[in-house]
């Protein structure tokens, strides 16, 4: 059989995937950086700060106005994903990969860390995806497929932690995975694994990390989302960030992979770019020689998207203010869903669109060398220089740890006794290290400690795995590849459950959000009631739709006594038949030199203007002007009346100038104003004798053919129109006329 290839015109086929894993080996490890392309040229703009562009993306809606081009921001973007159903994050990672996402971090299901051992088979999860080998290889060879399609490297991530870390950590190094989380201080405080344990599996996972190439994130940025305030614990976050980057170079990771998990502490209404600048300044400096991956802040967070979205743009204005080297995208529903394949999407398009737009910035402003940015940012240090000192004089980080000194909420020196104390003998994993004996001999690559292969002639500095011919990181071969374990909770199961979504030439189609066939469908909804009232009522109404399982998602309060705004989720208990459905028809286009010479025999004038009390003008102008690729270039002669035309200007107007046809833009459409115009032109135009002799044609954002043609106009033109499209639609219907 041929190999499997990515056609772009089709989906991913997930069986194409899932054959013959047990052969698949990683064609490369080891972390990959975007490649810089200053001064990128592309349309009409110069990039300074850039990467170089991808063989095939998708561009950001708005660029349809310059010509479809896609630049690519200097940091490596993340995209988190975690629906549960590793067959359907494939289809998610190639939508993020052709908006812009290079990292692709998979999040464990609840509960994973604490597995003593490596899951086997690929059950579905909770909160997440069970980290197994299958899930691991699976994924690996789609982004294979994926990086073919894009031309860009794309970085596998996950996480090594729990007290299964260097088990998973060896696994990932034979798998390719290019990149995790690793941090035996997050074992400790937020999994209460026993320190001991952690900090010696640490010693491991690192060791075989840094074999494998991989990019370390450390874990610190959990007590900014843990404590109580988290603007407070920035001095605490640089101590947790010192002690995870000096440990790892200690078990032999190269600093330019070792990478802060940084996220700006406080968020609006706080003045939060004042008091956040200074600290991912303070880390600039502190942490010189490493890597900065700033993630989002999330903490704050509550179920508007909005609000999600606006919060994290000020999270990237910090980011390109000191140079961030991986852009973490946390989805917008990040406080009310698992997330959903279009927040994934949006997350990276709003990481894309902000930083492509803060493009140079940093050659036209400076940060100040005075005044309160330097002042708060050495005070920072020397808090956190303060705090390590007195960890120091308890005995180290355990007896600190003991004390309850990490994520405390004061304000170092300051305490509020609210701390994670944790002790050194208890916890998960308690008792289970033992010390090498004299004699340890460990056969196998990238092994931290004591081994004693001298005692077998084994010269210093050469490969332990030697002594029996290679282990699995030289011989994959050797590696014990397992399928599925249970016969009911497997991927094979659960793509049977969809197969008649799934399989080619299915004329089925069914909405989704988090995997194939959810049938999950997102309503927005404006009562002019109180909150409760008003979520009830969205209740009742998604029942009345025969919705199933109706949840409230998002209450937003207008006003008290005014209205509430309620978004709402559920279930559509049907899929739709496509070869039933009307497609809409696309615009007939003639050949751009059949419409010059369609006016050069027969010269064109039209009247266009905004009609009514509308004040947009940009979206007529691209319709007319040469520059844009509008009807001027093809000699159609245009007199343009401007925006909140009166329907009866447009009309005398035509008259006047002896016009063959009227351009109508209506793009506002509060109380169907847009249709109410369109008709009145059509009417006045009655009234006057003359429209027998025009052409009339209307456009606007809301406005489709269907539409535009039962308000009285010969055609409608909606989003996406373009020049060409109306010049044809003029010839040929002055031609009825």
């Amino acid at each position: 059989m041929a190999e499997y290839r990515l056609d772009p015109d089709s989906a991913i086929d997930v069986r194409e995937i899932l054959k013959d894993l047990e052969r698949y080996r990683p064609r490369r490890r080891g972390w990959t950086w975007r490649k810089p392309a200053p001064g990128l040229k592309m349309g009409d703009f110069v990039y300074h700060d850039a990467s170089e562009p991808l063989k095939r993306s998708v561009p950001l809606p708005p660029a349809h106005h310059f010509g479809g081009i896609d630049p690519q921001p200097a940091p490596v973007i993340t995209t988190e994903i975690a629906s549960g159903r590793f067959e359907d994050d494939i289809r998610r990672m190639r939508m993020a990969a052709h908006h812009g996402a290079d990292q692709i971090m998979v999040i464990r299901t609840a509960g994973q860390s604490h597995f003593d051992s490596l899951i086997e088979g690929t059950p579905q999860g909770v909160g997440g995806v069970p980290i197994t080998r299958k899930q691991v290889r699976a994924q690996r060879k789609a982004l294979d497929l994926i990086e073919d399609e894009v031309g860009r490297p794309i970085n596998y991530h996950s996480y090594v932690s729990g007290v299964a870390g260097p088990e998973i950590a060896v696994m990932f190094a034979e798998e390719g995975v290019n990149g995790a989380h690793q941090d035996p201080q997050y074992n400790v405080l937020y999994r209460n694994i026993n320190m001991l344990r952690s900090f010696v599996d640490a010693c491991e996972s690192k060791t075989v990390m840094a074999w494998g190439g991989m990019a370390q994130i450390d874990g610190a940025h959990n007590a900014n989302a843990t404590s109580r305030d988290a603007w407070k614990v920035m001095p605490e976050l640089m101590v947790q960030h010192a002690i995870n980057c000096q440990f790892s170079v200690g078990c032999g990771m190269r600093p330019d992979l070792i990478c802060l998990s940084t996220v700006p502490p406080t968020a609006t209404p706080a003045p939060c770019v004042y008091m956040d600048l200074p600290y991912a300044v303070a880390l600039r400096e502190l942490f010189a020689g490493f890597r900065m991956r700033a993630q989002m802040n999330t903490k704050y967070i509550q179920s508007s998207t909005r609000e999600a979205t606006v919060t994290h743009v000020l999270n990237m204005l910090i980011s390109k203010l000191t140079s961030a080297d991986i852009q973490s995208t946390i989805t917008p529903d990040e406080g009310r869903n698992v997330p959903w394949h279009i927040y994934n999407i949006e997350a990276c398009d709003t990481a894309k669109q902000t930083l492509v737009g803060l493009d140079g910035l940093m050659r036209m402003v400076q940060l100040r060398e005075d005044g309160p940015l330097r002042k708060q940012a050495r005070e920072l240090k020397e808090r956190a220089v303060l705090y390590m000192e007195e960890m120091l004089s308890q005995g180290g980080y355990f007896k600190a740890v003991e004390s309850g000194q990490f994520v405390d909420s004061g304000f170092y020196p300051e305490r509020n006794g609210d701390g994670i104390a944790r002790q050194a003998d208890g916890g998960i994993g308690a008792g289970t290290l033992t010390r090498r004996e004299a004699d340890y001999l460990a056969p196998v690559t990238a092994h931290y400690g004591y081994n004693n292969t001298a005692q077998y002639g084994l010269k210093e500095g050469r490969d332990p795995s030697e002594l029996i011919g290679g282990c699995t990181f030289q011989n994959p071969d050797l590696i014990s590849y397992i399928d599925e374990l249970d016969e009911e909770d497997n991927v094979h199961r659960r793509m049977e459950q969809t197969e008649h979504l799934r399989r080619p030439g299915s004329s089925l189609v069914k909405p989704e959000m988090e995997w194939l066939g959810d049938g999950t469908v997102m309503l927005t909804l404006f009562f002019p009631v109180e909150a409760k009232l008003a979520q009830a009522a969205a209740l009742e109404a998604a029942r009345r739709m025969n919705l199933e399982e109706p949840e409230v998602i998002s209450v937003e309060i207008m006003h008290p006594a005014e209205g509430t705004r309620i978004e709402l989720k559920g279930k559509l208990p049907f899929a739709l038949k496509a070869d039933e459905l009307v497609i809409p028809r696309e615009p007939e286009v003639l050949d751009e030199e059949q419409i010059r010479q369609a006016i050069r025999e027969r010269p064109m004038s039209v009247v266009a203007g905004t009609v009514g009390e509308d004040e947009h003008s940009v979206g007529l102008r691209e319709i007319i002007d040469i520059k844009h690729g509008g009807i001027e270039k093809y000699g159609i002669k245009v007199h343009y009346l401007g925006t909140s035309v009166p329907p009866e200007k447009l009309v005398n107007a035509a008259i006047e100038l002896g016009a063959d046809a009227i351009l109508a833009s209506a793009i506002i459409s509060h109380d169907n104003i847009h249709y109410k115009n369109i008709a009145l032109v059509d009417r006045l135009a009655r009234e006057m004798g003359v429209r027998d002799r025009l052409v009339f044609l209307a456009g606007g954002t809301q406005v489709s053919s269907e539409m535009a043609r039962e308000a009285g106009a010969d055609e409608g033109f909606g989003r996406g129109t373009k020049g060409v499209h109306v010049a044809t639609a003029l010839v040929k219907m002055r031609k009825k006329l």
